[in-house]
């Protein structure tokens, strides 16, 4: 693909996951419009909305799971990876705004992110057993409260650097979760 056709994608696909997470029934030709591009443009490329929103969800789990590479879950240290993880994920939320339990109508990209869901509740055990988290807590709670904590500092703390909404978001995890090491 061209540099400049390359562009022009991602640029339809952050538009269109910013429009459609606003509004599930946003067209296609308001999405091209927002976007810079020429409706045909997108209908030579996707041949509707369920298509678009598809690519949106692909491109999503794709800087998803380079998030979680980069964060290096498995082998970094905890507090580094949490804070490397969240900072990232923050990042993929800003970028690729798009309504999750639409996601659960394609088998194929649920599995994916329930792939990606587990790989960081393994990181969360991992945490645990290493006393970095308190032991007892409800399973799947602390990736379910770290979860809405990006969600909610994603949405309510714009102004803030990704690196910044990290500190808040980890800082509140770990005094709800850790053991005070």
């Amino acid at each position: 693909m061209r540099a400049d056709a390359a562009r022009n994608l991602e640029l339809l696909l952050t538009t269109g996951a910013r429009m459609l997470a606003d509004d599930p029934a946003t067209s296609i030709a308001a999405i091209a419009a927002a976007a810079g591009v020429d409706r045909r443009t997108v209908y030579r490329r996707f041949t509707g909305r369920e298509e678009l929103l598809a690519a949106v969800y692909e491109a999503r789990l794709d800087a998803i799971e380079a998030a979680i590479e980069t964060a290096r879950l498995r082998e970094a240290p905890v507090p580094v990876a949490l804070h490397r993880y969240v900072e990232e994920i923050v990042g993929v939320n800003r970028k690729w705004p798009a309504e999750l339990a639409m996601m659960r109508t394609d088998p194929e990209i649920w599995t994916r992110r329930q792939r990606s869901v587990e790989e960081v509740d393994r990181f969360l055990q991992r945490a645990t057993d290493e006393g970095v988290l308190r032991d007892g807590v409800p399973e799947r709670w602390p990736g379910n409260v770290l979860g809405q904590l990006v969600h909610l500092a994603t949405r309510e703390m714009p102004g803030l650097s990704d690196a910044q909404a990290a500190d808040v978001i980890v800082d509140t995890f770990l005094r709800a979760f850790g053991t005070d090491r």
